[in-house]
């Protein structure tokens, strides 16, 4: 029979695929030694077959009984016990850290007889009620699926009738008569009695942590985080131990660097007589981690000897939850802790810098994704602001956006387009889906562990949380500030996550000093720069280093060009001549489109090669002595023309006056003859250049002259020809044939030598299958990964994306859309295969990608992984292409 039940000192670190990564830690801490209180661990393979199945896998039952007796035993107690009951906690845990996104009840095992035990065992019968109304609260919200406001109005209705503050300021009676209430709350909500047994209580809440896995909001932050759906959560079933045993006792949350900025030191919170949930919740503001040596110096001393074991245990920056219990410190959980961009390249610069991790972990300790993000403006620190107050700066940045004060708010205006800050006293896990929509996230309870710092760093949303001065009124939609001035729901305002600072109206913005130091404008050795910037350029220096894949930039005017080799590209892997064809020299294009005959034809190509010579010489000036990859026209003819229907209605309404244009006749029967229902799927591309004489020619002349001109003026241009859109080897042999001719042409008019490769795009599934014979004629191949996407899957981008990806993406037919991160399955197998034959055919074959996913990150990985030699992305993505390549390049060392 498979095993599903382990004690923690049964597994370890390395087993989070099977126990989560929450039982895995505590199995790992559990071996070292350290003070975690005995439980054990319900496998994920139990929770997979649980949802598939539809019931608890057969011998599961009998397996957590025999764990639940070895606890009961060791610890001494009965679950549930009348005289001195054991209680336990249920909690999640995933492989992948999910926090607030699944479920968790504390203190199961109380109930009418079991609270006065735990009342006369610990000699407080106000703790003892307090827990138990926790339960039956948590318990009915979590379980039984009750709203909980609920809870919360019945508990604000007693602290409003005794005239109290704070829970704190609530006693025994209080705590007693709340009991009732809840199970009162219970009956009438669910229709049933809140369970008495204690084992049932356990049995029903581990079953909903099992269906918490498919929950919305946790699906909606798996599709965010792209977290499998398949992998099922374990469940930890933990002694309880107690921080709201009095001023004694208290629950915290420490990290062993900040992880906001990467500072070293100890970070985090700490709140006395309290339990579990009440620090990351929010609801009650905590004191700093430092506090405690004050409260209690021998659990302080205690908790910093295990941080500095954990962090060199696990050679990172670890997050981690305990709880002191009447003196007595117990670790509850650990996890390698989430970070902010900044905070995970100042982390690895300095962890290489102490020896503690190698180059190469160093640089899989960061991503693309949270390069951009350092790369995303801040505010400009000369521009006038007004202040409205502060928090703490839970996750940097800088958001300007209308303030909104519920989730629903925030999700309607971001997609009518309008940039929000979610305002909310705290956030907790039913905020996600507004929490994902807003630029930042503003809180005015909680700290840099409350629920909102937590997910915002992760997704690398602004967060400024704990501004107390500001009173967020979410009922009135309206926020006060010190002073009475108030904000409106639709009011702007800018956060800065950096600072924790609040400002009313927008805030100008400029370049970060991440894009100042790849722009060239920053010398990361200069005094100006700062740690932030000296860390990237070392993890990057150890990526150039270590990088196998080349990267290029998409470039089409010499401005972007110059932009990107600053960026640190390596030529252009896609210079699209269409956009050169658009602006003044519109007119020339109607021109070609209307000739009658060859002479007419001859003189529009004539008027537009010069034009397209000039375009050429300063984008091969900008990238002298690199590649530059120029793919020749692409779109159909007609997409350079007038709308047919505002050209029909134009030439309708002049025969109505009797003012009769020929021009405008003549231009509407050419847009109606060129006119496709799928232009995407008809004459374009190499097809265009087959079936316009002379136009294919005119643009490789205009290439060739530029590079003449070029190395006349002791230049070393490296011009590359792609022809798009081939679907058969006849099609790229004829339009060869023409280049090739016309380059030698242009090298006997200059007196120079030149010779550039011809290569083609491979966008079109029959490209991919033949690219064996299609190789035999071109020297290069780039796959145009944004079309194969299109032709593979049937899709049109301009549509589809619009129209039912949002679904798709809601229903788990996308982990991701195609269009951002490559389909490996599918596109991703064509690539495979034309890259094998291809190079069969041609052993010396180069190949490139310059599709949008080049500077995707998983999609680089992918790219490596199948021996491409290059990826060209847009020049802001270069560098995060960059770092991706030498990630890549790590992962296989």
């Amino acid at each position: 029979m498979l095993k599903y039940v382990y004690e923690f000192s049964e597994g370890n670190k390395d087993l989070k695929d099977l126990l989560g990564g929450k039982g895995a830690n505590l199995a790992e801490m559990t071996n070292l030694g350290l003070p975690v209180p005995p439980g054990f661990t319900i496998t994920t393979e139990a929770c997979r077959a649980y949802l598939e199945g539809g019931a608890m896998p057969e011998g599961l039952a009998g397996q957590v009984e025999d764990k639940l007796k070895a606890l009961e035993a060791a610890m001494g107690k009965g679950l549930g016990q009348p005289d001195d009951p054991l209680l336990v906690s249920v909690r999640s845990g995933a492989k992948f850290s999910m926090p607030g996104m699944m479920e968790t009840v504390l203190n199961i095992g109380l109930n009418d007889a079991s609270v006065r035990g735990l009342a006369a065992q610990s000699g407080d019968e106000r703790f003892a009620w307090d827990s138990y109304r926790r339960l039956v609260q948590m318990f009915g919200k979590t379980v039984l699926d009750i709203d909980g406001d609920l809870f919360e109005e019945a508990i604000e209705e007693r602290k409003r009738a005794k005239g109290a503050a704070a829970d704190l300021d609530l006693d025994a009676e209080d705590f007693r008569a709340l009991v009732e209430d809840f199970k009162a709350i219970v009956r009438r909500a669910s229709g049933r009695d809140f369970p008495a047994d204690p084992r049932e209580q356990m049995e029903l809440a581990v079953r909903a942590v099992f269906d918490s896995w498919n929950a919305p909001r946790a699906a909606l932050y798996r599709r965010r985080e792209r977290i499998p759906a398949d992998l099922g959560t374990a469940v930890n079933v933990c002694a309880m131990v107690f921080g709201n045993l009095g001023m004694d006792s208290g629950t915290g949350v420490a990290f062993t660097r900040d992880p906001a900025t990467g500072r070293q030191g100890v970070y985090g919170d700490y709140l006395q007589n309290a339990q579990g949930e009440d620090v990351v919740a929010g609801i009650r503001n905590t004191v700093p981690l430092a506090d405690l040596e004050r409260i209690d110096a021998a659990s302080h001393a205690e908790l910093m000897d295990i941080m500095r074991t954990l962090e060199e245990h696990y050679r990172d920056l670890c997050d981690i939850e305990f709880t002191i219990e009447r003196g007595k410190l117990w670790m509850l959980q650990t996890r390698v802790g989430k970070r902010t961009a900044a905070a995970a390249f100042r982390i690895a610069d300095q962890l290489l810098a102490q020896g503690m991790i190698t180059p190469d972990e160093a640089i899989l300790r960061v991503n693309g994704d949270q390069l951009a993000q350092l790369m995303f403006p801040r505010f400009d620190e000369g521009a006038p602001r007004d202040r409205l107050g502060r928090g703490m700066n839970a996750s940097p940045g800088a958001a300007v956006g209308r303030a909104v004060f519920d989730s629903a708010a925030a999700v309607k205006r971001a997609r009518a387009g309008e940039p929000v800050v979610l305002c909310r006293r705290e956030t907790n896990p039913d905020d996600l889906e507004g929490m994902l929509a807003a630029e930042g996230i503003l809180t005015s309870r909680g700290g840099k562990t409350s629920h909102a710092a937590v997910v915002a760093r992760g997704m690398g949303t602004t967060c400024v949380c704990g501004a107390e001065e500001l009173d967020i009124d979410v009922r009135n939609r309206r926020m006060t500030a010190p002073g009475g001035r108030v904000v409106e729901e639709g009011d702007e305002i800018s956060i800065d996550g950096s600072t924790g600072e609040v400002f009313l109206g927008r805030v100008p913005v400029v370049d970060s000093p991440v894009v100042r130091y790849f722009d060239g404008t920053l010398d990361a050795e200069s005094d100006e720069a700062d740690d932030l910037v000296r860390a990237v350029h070392r993890v990057m220096g150890r990526a150039d280093a270590d990088r196998r894949l080349g990267v290029r930039a998409n470039a089409d005017t010499p401005d972007d060009a110059a932009r990107a080799r600053r960026m640190g590209a390596q030529g252009i892997g896609l210079c699209r001549t269409e956009h050169m064809f658009l602006g003044e020299r519109r007119p020339l294009v109607e021109r070609l489109v209307l000739a009658e005959g060859d002479d007419e034809r001859t003189a529009a190509l004539e008027a537009l090669l010069p034009l397209q010579r000039t375009d050429f010489t300063g984008i091969l000036e900008a990238m002298d002595g690199l590649p530059v990859t120029i793919r020749l026209l692409d779109p159909p003819l007609h997409e350079f023309l007038p709308d047919l229907t505002e050209l029909s209605v134009r030439v309708a309404l002049a025969e109505e006056r009797g003012e009769r244009d020929e021009e405008d006749v003549r231009l509407l029967q050419a847009v109606r003859r060129l006119h496709e229902q799928n232009p995407m799927m008809g004459l374009r591309g190499v097809r265009l250049g087959l079936v316009v004489p002379g136009l294919f020619t005119m643009q490789v002349r205009a290439i060739a002259q530029a590079a003449a001109e070029r190395l006349r003026a002791g230049g070393a241009p490296r011009p590359e020809v792609m022809i798009p859109l081939v679907g058969t080897v006849q099609e790229l042999e004829i339009i060869r044939e023409e280049a090739l001719g016309a380059v030698r042409e242009v090298a006997e008019e200059y007196g120079v030598e030149l010779e550039f490769p011809i290569g083609t795009m491979i966008e079109l599934p029959r490209a991919a299958l033949t690219a064996g014979q299609i190789a035999e004629s071109a020297e290069f191949f780039s796959f145009g990964t944004n079309d194969l996407t299109q032709t593979v899957w049937g899709f049109s981008r301009d549509d589809v994306e619009a129209s039912f990806f949002s679904a798709y993406l809601e229903k788990g037919v996308f982990g991701a859309s195609p269009f951002e991160t490559i389909d490996t399955e599918g596109v991703g197998r064509l690539v495979r295969t034309a890259v094998e034959e291809g190079r069969a055919a041609r052993p010396g074959l180069k190949l490139g990608v310059c599709g949008e996913h080049g500077g995707d990150p998983a999609s680089v990985h992918f790219f490596d992984r199948v021996g491409l030699d290059y990826v060209s992305c847009s020049p802001f993505r270069v560098p995060v292409a960059r770092l991706e390549a030498g990630r890549a390049a790590a992962e296989d060392a």
